[in-house]
């Protein structure tokens, strides 16, 4: 329990401000381990070969919606069109949490994964480097991105490849981005979210990038299966 295998990497855990709620102060992330790539169509594969009621024709609709693995030629065909070393995607946040708990893992939090996407190559803590948040915003409006290949992006300061620039992912409270319902604003939040509005909670207003990903995350529900959509795992690290 808590052994960092080869495919991932410790996270020195620290406090940052995140670009979401009216906590200025910032948040707490301990130490933990994230896989260094995202979960790829060959280790998906090899998911669904051992456990056959996450297959694309038996998984529960409850569970997945139709698009889920949409782009495979089969329950266990990749097919010509699908590079085996590409990002999986088209999965739900089920099957997501499905397959890292298999691999004795758990889908990172939306805090952990935003204090890593925040590294830039050299830094820890980017988030006020406008050059950095330009490449990411950039990176964004490229077409087709997870068709390239784990590892095609820069690796940032912990050793972690692909935050940025391949696909989105998957976190474990991707849509806490959305008022817990203490205030009435809730609704207006999670519109303003769509609205480019979002600025009202927001703690770093230069990080548009990270408006955009908060976006995504509150339009999507567990079930979804989408094409630009895909995840890697985590695991605590046991004192």
């Amino acid at each position: 329990m808590g052994q960092m295998n080869l495919k991932q990497k410790k996270i020195i855990g620290g406090n940052f401000v995140p670009l979401y709620g009216s906590n200025s102060t910032g948040v707490s992330v301990d130490d933990f381990l994230l896989d260094i790539h995202p979960i790829t169509n060959q280790q998906y594969l090899h998911f669904v070969k051992k456990n056959p009621k996450w297959r694309r024709s038996q998984v529960l609709n409850l569970f997945a919606d139709e698009n889920y693995l949409y782009n495979w030629e089969s329950d266990t065909v990749l097919g010509l069109e699908v590079s085996p070393n590409s990002a999986v995607t088209s999965v739900s946040w089920y099957a997501a949490k499905k397959y890292c708990d298999c691999q004795d893992s758990r889908l990172p939090t939306m805090d952990e994964w935003e204090y890593v996407a925040m590294a830039s190559e050299t830094n820890p803590n980017a988030q006020r480097d406008s050059l950095f948040n330009l490449m990411i915003i950039e990176s964004y409006e490229l077409p087709k991105t997870y068709k390239n290949e784990i590892g095609s992006t820069y690796k940032n300061y912990w050793g972690i490849f692909d935050m940025h620039g391949l696909v989105w992912e998957w976190t474990s409270d991707f849509n806490s981005v959305l008022i817990s319902g203490e205030s009435r604003q809730d609704v207006d939040v999670e519109r303003n979210l769509f609205c480019g509005s979002a600025s009202i909670n927001a703690t770093n207003l230069m990080d548009y990038a990270a408006f955009m990903r908060f976006a995504f995350r509150g339009s999507v529900k567990a079930n979804y299966s989408i094409r630009t959509l895909g995840f890697r795992c985590s695991k605590d690290i046991n004192q």
